[in-house]
C-alpha cells in the first residue's frame, strides 16, 4: 500500500495538481488553491511552524505523512521534498482514502473531512449546471 500511495503522489505531480517544496506549497496555501497541506515525519520544526501559520485561519488540512523527505522527494520526482501541497480534491480525496486504508486510527477523521468538502463541491458544481438547462433563445 506504501507503494500505491507514494505511485499517487508520482502521479499528481505528472498531473500538475501538487506544488512540492516549502516556498512553492506556502505560495499555494497563500493564493487559496490547496486543499492539502502534506509534510514528510521528519519536517523540521520550523517548517512544520511554517505550513501551521499559513494555513491557519484557511480550509486547508494539515496532514503529516508516514513517509520521510527522501521518500517524499523520490515519489515527486525531486532529491527531498519536505513539504506539498495538494490542489485538486479529487486527487486529495483519493490520497486521504489511501492513507484511511492502511491508517484508520490516525487517518480517518481528516480522510471524512475531505470527502464531505469534494462532495460539497460536486453538489455545487451540479446546482451550477442545471441552472443553464432548458431551451435556449435562438430567435435573437
Amino acid at each position: 500500500m506504501r507503494e500505491k500511495i507514494l505511485g499517487l503522489l508520482g502521479l499528481m505531480r505528472r498531473a500538475n495538481a501538487v506544488s512540492p517544496g516549502e516556498d512553492q506549497a506556502g505560495d499555494t496555501v497563500k493564493a487559496g488553491k490547496a486543499k492539502l497541506l502534506l509534510f514528510s515525519s521528519d519536517v523540521s520544526d520550523n517548517a512544520r511552524r511554517k505550513a501551521e501559520n499559513c494555513s491557519e485561519g484557511r480550509n486547508v488540512q494539515l496532514v503529516p505523512l508516514p513517509f520521510d523527505r527522501g521518500e517524499l522527494g523520490a515519489a515527486l520526482g525531486l532529491g527531498g521534498c519536505s513539504m506539498a501541497a495538494v490542489t485538486d480534491l479529487g486527487f486529495a480525496d483519493a490520497l486521504m482514502q489511501m492513507l484511511s486504508a492502511q491508517w484508520p486510527e490516525k487517518y480517518e477523521e481528516a480522510a471524512g473531512r475531505v470527502r464531505e468538502r469534494r462532495e460539497k463541491a460536486a453538489r455545487r458544481k451540479a446546482q451550477k449546471g442545471s441552472k443553464r438547462a432548458g431551451t435556449r433563445r435562438t430567435d435573437v
